[in-house]
This record gives structure tokens, C-alpha cells and sequence, in this order.
């Protein structure tokens, strides 16, 4: 297993709580190479990144899941999406020189939309809800709850190296088996670091943070998911794009600019087109040099 990026989930299984941690470490490197972010808009991608592993990685039939995070403030989208495979991609229109402030504040009047695409679906699943707290552990506390009738709770940490993060939540046995398990287990849970996030293994964290279960065999942990990073260059999308412009638009931008320059946001690839591969995209003959 790799240490730099898992998702591991593992379950209190006396106490009907269940749990996961997800470290996201060469992935997320690789996310964020060519990308001038700041340290906020760094740490908030990381942290909706870690989040939709999270939600991913435990849905109970495969499907792809996109994230969004939009509103009317200085940030303006958080977006990740991650397939079955748990390969990822994401990014954010946060401006570099961004200072902390709570993400209500940060995303202004905002909101959170969750899509699922399950192949065997004609239509995706789309739930769309006001933005409620002050950070994104709050955000997605809030929503799990509301969404799925079970109290959970999130410990997020990302910069420009780790996102990684710790998820519990309440299932619905929990209280007749033990009514203060779940308020013990979140009172320890809380004690976790950002560094030790990062750098511990699962089994020694939760070693660390849950020594009595642990020791009782009450802990089950389950073999790790790999999420990775995967945006590849897709010429062939793009040259549909272009030839969708249609050959008017596409020669006019040519006339001003010279060439045709499309700059793919979300994988940050950029494509560019002269007069001669126009005129062979749309199927006539390159232009003649004089």
C-alpha cells in the first residue's frame, strides 16, 4: 500500500460508528503542478478534494462525483471531480493573494452542489444546498447530516504538499449500544493534528487517537482505496469544441489573434491552433506560404 495516498476506512464495530482517513499526497502534488495558487486557495481545494474522496470512496454503487463550491464573493468556483476509479481532478478561481476569512465570507452568498452519474442512470442526481458554516469541515458535517440523517464529523489539513483528513460518523445503532460512545469517540478524534494527518500511518493514528479500542479489537479497518490524479490531455474533445465554433468565429479570432488559444481550466492544458491546422481541422487546405 502506498503511505502517500489512500482512503482507509475502518469501523468501531461495537459501537456502530464508522469511520475513514484519507491521505492524498503524490496526487495531489500533481493536481496542483503549474498552478499558482496561494496558500488559502491551496488549502481549500485540498480540503473539498479530501472531502469527495471521502464521500466517494464510500458510496455503496460506483458512480462519479463532482463537487462544486460556487458563490457571489472572492472565491468564485471549488470544483473536484472524482470517477469510480477514484482518479481526481480539480481546481479553483481563487485568486492567489487571497487572505484567510471564514468560507462564508470567502464564497459570499454560495452554494454546494453534489452530482452523481451512475452508469446505469440516464439522468445524473444533482442536490443543490445553501453553504451553512464557517469552514468546509463545517459545510459537509452539516450537509451528511441533512443528507443522510446521521451526525458526522470532519478533521480536514492541506498546503501545498498533504490534504488529508478524518471522517466519523454516527450510524444508527450507535446510541443503543453505547448512548456516550459517539460523544467519546469525536472528544478523542478532536485531539488529532495536521501533522499527524500527514504523516501518520492509519494503523498508528488510530492506535494514537483510540488506544482502548484498539487494544479491545473494537477497531476493524478495511483495505485501502488509492485515489490518484487524472487529467489527460483530451485533443480530440477539443478539436470537436473548435469545429462546434464553426469556421466564421474561428477565422475572425484568427485574424485578431493570430492563432486559436483554449486553455482547459480544469486540467490546466492549453491548445493551440495556427491558420494550418484550422484549415486541416475543418478539411481544406493549409494556406499557402508566400
Amino acid at each position: 500500500m502506498s503511505d502517500r495516498d489512500f482512503v482507509r476506512r475502518f469501523m468501531f464495530e461495537a459501537l456502530d460508528i464508522r469511520g475513514a482517513l484519507v491521505r492524498f499526497e503524490q496526487g495531489w502534488q500533481a493536481m496542483l503542478d503549474g498552478r499558482s495558487y496561494g496558500n488559502v486557495a491551496t488549502r481549500l481545494l485540498g480540503e473539498v478534494s479530501v472531502v469527495t474522496l471521502l464521500i466517494a470512496g464510500q458510496l455503496k454503487q460506483p458512480a462519479r462525483l463532482t463537487v462544486q463550491m460556487r458563490g457571489r464573493g472572492p472565491v468564485g468556483t471549488l470544483v473536484v471531480d472524482c470517477d469510480q476509479q477514484l482518479r481526481v481532478r480539480g481546481m479553483t478561481s481563487a485568486p492567489a493573494d487571497l487572505s484567510e476569512a471564514p468560507v462564508s465570507d470567502l464564497l459570499g452568498d454560495g452554494h454546494l452542489v453534489m452530482t452523481l452519474q451512475n452508469d446505469n442512470a440516464a439522468t445524473p442526481y444533482q442536490s443543490l444546498v445553501p453553504l451553512e458554516g464557517a469552514s468546509i469541515a463545517d459545510i459537509f458535517e452539516h450537509y451528511l447530516e441533512q443528507s443522510e440523517q446521521a451526525p458526522a464529523a470532519l478533521w480536514l489539513a492541506a498546503n501545498g504538499d498533504c490534504a488529508s483528513g478524518l471522517f466519523l460518523q454516527k450510524m444508527p445503532d450507535a446510541d443503543r449500544r453505547d448512548p456516550d460512545g459517539w460523544a467519546r469517540v469525536c472528544h478523542l478524534a478532536a485531539t488529532v493534528t495536521g501533522g499527524e494527518l500527514r504523516t501518520l500511518s492509519p494503523e498508528v493514528l488510530l492506535e494514537r487517537l483510540f488506544p482502548e479500542d484498539i487494544a479491545d479489537g473494537g477497531i476493524r479497518i478495511f483495505d485501502p482505496l488509492l485515489p490518484c490524479h487524472h487529467c489527460p490531455r483530451d485533443e480530440e474533445k477539443v478539436r470537436r469544441l473548435v469545429l462546434s465554433l464553426g469556421r466564421e468565429e474561428v477565422e475572425s479570432i484568427l485574424r485578431e489573434k493570430g492563432e486559436l488559444h483554449i486553455h482547459d481550466d480544469m486540467c490546466n492544458h492549453d491548445y493551440r491552433f495556427n491558420p494550418t491546422d484550422i484549415a486541416l481541422l475543418f478539411g481544406e487546405p493549409p494556406p499557402a506560404v508566400h
